[in-house]
């Protein structure tokens, strides 16, 4: 009995030693990092502010590398992985290639956080925060983000190209599923797609809905034409913005878009084509706050994908590459 209490008192110890730095192993909490780097929330978003005061575009970008990141195995940082001998990462899978942007950003950041508490903040968990600044730099709503995630030592060129990943061709089943397959509701799905009130479209994601779909404005249609050739490979990687209305401010107006038939992509415009998703788009079209609420909500929500905590993974110190 004597030995057994020794134990169990050498336990507690050790507990309270694991715990003291910030909440307990196994667990995303608000407030991981209050005591091991209290500089951590203020560090990232002057460097997201700096970010977007040179290119606004990268608001967008940022919070896009969360959500690829998010449905590929968990939100653990893999995106962020450049291919080494023993792996091909995900930067260069069909839903990433060319078209995901950011990790330059996220480098940054996390050579600033270094300098303030080495070796304790996870890539992962500033891809995290750095979409949260940028939606309310954009000017949407802010929200608490849980941290405590540990970086992926690998990542998957595989995974990221097995569909996981919402294609902008996707019918809106194909949606429900893919968010389904991720925990995520289709409320959570209709709400998440609202990110699309700020960023831009390449014209190969783009050009077969202007030309050959029939449930578009055709003024709209016109107009998206005239920065996307119909000829394969001319002029694909021209851009368009997701949101006609305010393409730099994040508010409710992709979901007026839609109801005017003005979505710029195939998935963004079944969220209002007469199937089970008509009303939740007609609700945030008439309601920012709710729809500010709900986005807040299904971000935390995402985050919360098999996250590497505890033992499992590390803390990367640098984003691109395993320590």
């Amino acid at each position: 009995a004597g030995n057994s209490n020794i134990w169990l008192r050498s336990c507690l110890v050790l507990l309270v030693a694991v715990c003291g730095a910030g909440k307990c192993w196994g667990q995303l909490s608000t407030d991981f990092y209050s005591e091991s780097c209290p500089m951590l929330m203020d560090t990232v978003r002057c460097e997201v502010e700096s970010a977007v005061d040179k290119e606004t575009r990268i608001a967008a970008s940022l919070l896009r590398l969360h959500f690829h990141d998010c449905f590929v195995n968990g939100c653990d940082g893999s995106i962020l992985l450049e291919d080494t001998d023993s792996f091909t990462g995900e930067q260069t899978a069909a839903p990433n290639n060319g078209s995901v942007r950011g990790y330059y950003v996220i480098e940054d950041i996390k050579s600033k956080v270094e300098q303030v508490c080495p070796g304790v903040v996870s890539c992962a968990d500033i891809v995290a925060i750095a979409a949260r600044d940028s939606t309310v730099i954009a000017g949407g709503q802010s929200w608490e983000v849980k941290v405590g995630r540990r970086d992926s030592k690998t990542a998957s060129f595989n995974a990221a190209n097995s569909g996981v990943l919402p294609a902008p061709t996707s019918s809106l089943n194909e949606l429900i599923k893919s968010f389904g397959d991720q925990g995520l509701s289709a409320n959570d799905m209709v709400v998440l797609s609202g990110s699309h009130t700020i960023g831009v479209a390449r014209c190969v994601s783009f050009r077969d809905r202007i030309y050959n779909e029939t449930n578009i404005d055709p003024s709209f249609a016109s107009q998206s034409e005239e920065n996307c050739p119909l000829a394969p490979n001319s002029g694909d990687d021209n851009l368009a913005p997701l949101d006609l209305k305010t393409p730099t401010s994040f508010d409710n107006n992709y979901y007026n878009n839609l109801i005017e038939q003005k979505g710029l992509l195939h998935s963004d415009q079944v969220l209002f084509n007469g199937g089970s998703t008509d009303s939740l788009v007609r609700s945030y079209s008439q309601s920012p706050k709710r729809f500010a609420a709900d986005f807040a909500a299904a971000m935390v929500k995402m985050g919360d994908i098999k996250p590497l905590t505890g033992s499992q993974g590390e803390i990367r110190n640098v984003c691109s590459r395993p320590n």
